[in-house]
């Protein structure tokens, strides 16, 4: 599949908006990706997670993340995966670093939640009062089965209803659930906010549940997406469209610049979309995490490619949603 197409290396986007090289400000979110396994196989899915896969991070692994930690007082700790759940240590690490007072959060696929032997997992996110990122690209059954698989609507829309029976996402609770929107094709989302309100309004007048905030995030052309980019002969189309939308403002405030990403096998990441990539931490900081080190992680020279332009497009894109309201 030809890949080539007219936009300019990444590289130069920043030195004309005059970030480059493009350094971390400090870390304030350290991300821990416990695994590829899941119990679903998404169309969009960067990490290319599913049932099948067995890469998942050890034990030593979290406990090396637990010696780094304490060395720092990084506030947010982030778990993802795959679906973080189905990780054999998932919950000892959740309490790990809640006992080390951080604030965790969850990236759940939500349908976890709904499966046989994790039923009790809202219990355990509310006890510990872990923040729940849930990922729900749409909120019509007919949209979100054709971009997540047959009957993940209504598995999530339990989840959901579960979640808010015990508070989540409720008006006066500390118990935060907020959702995620990805697209369905070779399109930037839409704006956040107006979006947030259709979500909010939709999800209530149709299914009587409630959330705190809508994150929407761009598709990365990597993993499966990258290869439905390329099977659907859209990549170079998607890359020019990324690209000629390149915002400086979005640019810099990208999370690789307050966040840390371990890999499952306690690799160092600038993002969880470089880890998708293999590409690790460089430029003399360490790239594994029994080599931590804050100070040089701290300020290091983040690696960058071309699926960048995913992160700094329009009004940008991180783990938390859009970064520049202003360009809206």
């Amino acid at each position: 599949m030809n890949n080539q197409s007219h936009y300019k290396p990444f590289d130069n986007a920043l030195l004309e908006s005059r970030l480059y090289p493009l350094t971390a400000t400090g870390i304030s979110t350290f991300q821990v990706n416990v695994g590829k396994l899941c119990n679903q196989a998404c169309k969009h899915c960067h990490v290319e997670a599913g049932p099948n896969r067995n890469e998942v991070m050890r034990k030593e692994t979290m406990e090396a993340c637990l010696t780094a930690i304490e060395k720092t007082d990084i506030p947010t700790i982030d778990i993802t995966g795959g679906a973080p759940e189905m990780n054999p240590n998932f919950r000892w690490l959740v309490q790990e670093f809640r006992n080390r007072n951080r604030h965790v959060m969850v990236r759940s696929n939500l349908t976890i939640l709904t499966e046989p032997d994790y039923k009790n997992l809202a219990e355990f996110f509310a006890e510990n009062k872990i923040e729940v990122v849930a990922s729900l690209p749409y909120y019509l059954e007919q949209t979100l089965d054709r971009q997540r698989g047959e009957g993940v609507f209504k598995k999530s829309i339990e989840a959901m209803k579960q979640l808010n029976s015990i508070g989540y996402g409720k008006e006066g609770s500390d118990l935060i659930l907020n959702l995620v929107y990805n697209p369905a094709g070779a399109f930037l989302p839409p704006s956040q906010k107006p979006l947030e309100a259709d979500y909010r309004r939709e999800m209530f007048k149709r299914y009587g549940i409630a959330f705190n905030n809508l994150y929407t995030i761009t598709n990365m052309p990597i993993g499966r997406f990258l290869k439905y980019l390329n099977i659907s002969q859209n990549y170079n189309s998607y890359m020019e469209k990324l690209a000629s939308t390149y915002n400086p403002n979005a640019a810099s405030q990208v999370m690789c610049r307050y966040t840390l990403s371990v890999a499952w096998d306690g690799s160092l990441y600038d993002c969880d979309f470089n880890q998708m990539l293999g590409m690790t931490v460089n430029h003399g900081a360490p790239s594994n995490i029994k080599e931590f080190n804050l100070a040089k992680l701290c300020n290091r020279r983040i690696v960058t490619g071309t699926h960048c332009y995913g992160c700094t497009a329009g009004a940008g894109s991180s783990c938390g949603g859009a970064l520049w309201y202003k360009t809206l």
